[in-house]
């Protein structure tokens, strides 16, 4: 059965002397350990995240892709990547370039590897111009992530890129980042654990409860990484709100429920139990492949989650596993 994981994530070998043309103390880069098989991001002198090689090199990329048959992976930046804390024209060189070595990275194996772009968030002409330029040499979609600063997805400004990227047909994953902390969440990953999936139920509410889906066309491709993060859990109490609540419903002409048929999400849940409130919440139909790889929190064994899942029959899993990605991405 044929496997296309559309939420993988690559980082380049991007010199400490590169990315300090951009900030010395904040933009990433990457160290690679002696030997050449492990290396970290960093971030100046500081170790952000430990990583491997299959990160940055695409030919362990294929090989592990062959052990899970996986047929073809789209791949995006490490969130760490965006740039979004500069100011627009200051990064759109950065961007540029780290679209670039996407599509780079992707043309060891170009019928196995599809490429999403990054684009400058903060400048709404920028962004628009770069998801266009992306889309014209090569990339498959972009990849956001789910705020700017203060800044939720239903923002008129975010707003106003999600129409673009629906009237030009660039297909859109959405990204948890930046994940809200006060500072409770200092040890085990928390931040990862608890904020990561409620950064994406707020973005996918925001934009539901604000209206924005009303404004936005139906042409628009939009997917939530990770399973909708806690949103398919916790629809019923949104729901339920709406319908009880004059301040929930006062900018959304209809319940929750009803606006399921305008996004996508991921089926990166980890357990068949989640997985089948997600398939009884999103059905088959708006549930693709997505693995986190090749990241530790990712899918370990890519697919077999939905391979194996109680209750699906041959038509269903092949929508999920690639059907849905294929269509979703044009491919």
């Amino acid at each position: 059965m044929n496997k296309i994981d559309m939420h993988a994530h690559f980082f380049p070998r991007i010199t400490q002397e590169e990315a300090a043309r951009l900030d010395a103390a904040t933009a990433p880069w990457l160290r690679i350990d002696e030997g050449g098989e492990t290396g970290n991001i960093m971030l100046d002198n500081r170790a952000f995240r430990p990583v491997y090689r299959a990160l940055w090199d695409p030919s362990l990329r294929i090989e592990e892709l062959d052990r899970h048959g996986v047929d073809l992976q789209v791949v995006c930046a490490t969130p760490i990547m965006f740039g979004y804390r500069y100011d627009g024209h200051a990064v759109m060189d950065w961007v540029q370039r780290m679209n670039d070595l996407a599509l780079e990275h992707c043309a060891y194996a170009p019928t196995r590897l599809k490429a999403m772009a990054q684009v400058p968030l903060q400048d709404l002409d920028l962004a628009c111009a770069e998801a266009s330029r992306a889309k014209a040499t090569g990339h498959v979609g972009v990849q956001i992530g789910n705020h700017l600063d203060e800044k939720d997805l239903d923002d008129e400004q975010l707003v106003a890129f999600l129409r673009h990227c629906g009237e030009e047909h660039i297909p859109v994953l959405v990204h948890p980042w930046d994940m809200m902390t006060d500072g409770r969440m200092k040890k085990w990953m928390m931040p990862w654990l608890v904020a990561m999936p409620a950064e994406t139920q707020l973005s996918i509410l925001s934009l539901i409860l604000s209206g924005a889906f009303e404004r936005l066309p139906r042409s628009l491709k939009l997917c939530f990484a990770h399973g909708g993060g806690a949103f398919p859990y916790l629809l019923g109490r949104a729901e339920n709100a709406w319908h009880c609540r004059d301040i929930v419903r006062a900018d959304s002409p209809h319940p929750p429920s009803h606006y399921l048929d305008r996004f996508y999400v991921d089926s990166a849940v980890f357990d068949p139990r989640a997985l089948r409130l997600l398939v009884d919440t999103m059905g088959v139909e708006r549930i693709m492949l997505g693995s986190d790889h090749p990241f530790p929190l990712g899918e370990q064994d890519i697919g077999r989650l939905v391979a194996e899942q109680p209750g699906l029959d041959e038509a269903a899993r092949h929508r999920m596993l690639a059907g849905n990605a294929r269509a979703f991405f044009g491919l």
